[in-house]
């Protein structure tokens, strides 16, 4: 292993589906497989011990499902030792999964069918790495509007954003890539970068993930 490649925990139940993805994975450039975990216990703890960069994640599991387990690996103690981020995925077997959308607002980048192709589970894994969500934003914003029935009122940090900030956030919250907010925003790529940086910053948020859950949790998603 690389001291490069993008180090990827795997966690299923099942032992024949974690040895495949781990044959998928390891045959990819770049990135390997450093340990794998049958239930959310013991993929807490190898996330504690091995500090992987990607965790493909089970949601259905015996003792500790996945969407638990995302709960203790983002909780903020955790995250506050460790020396590098850590980006979850999760595995189900339904689309628009409900767990998957707890999940995401726990601190999932998205979340992947099991019977993804090898070159989307490749692709999602480096999407995840450099801190973009593997899920369609029109996905993402489903689940999210049926996760937030009702919402609380936007605090302080929001407030402080600057106008050109707030605009930058209306469009990650509608889905957005940089360089569509470029376009709107009649902005070079690297600024609207820097913006989304400074509102991160600002929001103490992890990626533009959480800025849409954030923005449905606080009622802020344009319409």
């Amino acid at each position: 292993m690389s001291t490069s490649d993008i180090k990827v925990l795997l966690v299923d139940d099942q032992d024949l589906f974690r040895e495949g993805v781990a044959v998928i994975v390891g045959a990819q450039d770049g990135m390997s497989v450093i340990g794998s975990a049958a239930d959310g216990f013991e993929a807490v703890r190898l996330v504690d011990e091995l500090e992987p960069d990607v965790v493909l994640m089970d949601i259905r599991m015996p003792e500790m499902d996945g969407v638990e387990a995302t709960r203790q690996i983002f909780s903020p103690d955790r995250v506050a030792r460790r020396s590098s981020p850590v980006r979850v995925v999760v595995l189900t077997t339904f689309n628009l999964d409900d767990r998957a959308a707890t999940a995401i607002r726990y601190g999932a980048s998205g979340f992947l069918l099991k019977d993804t192709t090898p070159v989307m589970l490749r692709d999602a894994i480096r999407t995840v790495h450099a801190g973009n969500a593997v899920l369609a934003p029109a996905d993402l914003s489903v689940l999210m509007d049926q996760q937030f029935q009702a919402v609380t009122p936007a605090p302080a940090p929001y407030l402080e954003l600057t106008e050109k900030e707030r605009e930058v956030f209306d469009a990650v919250a509608r889905g957005m890539s940089n360089a569509e907010i470029a376009g709107l925003v009649f902005a070079s790529e690297s600024t609207v970068k820097t913006h989304v940086g400074a509102i991160l910053r600002k929001l103490a948020l992890r990626d533009r993930v959480q800025i849409v859950v954030f923005a449905h949790e606080h009622g802020l998603v344009p319409r």
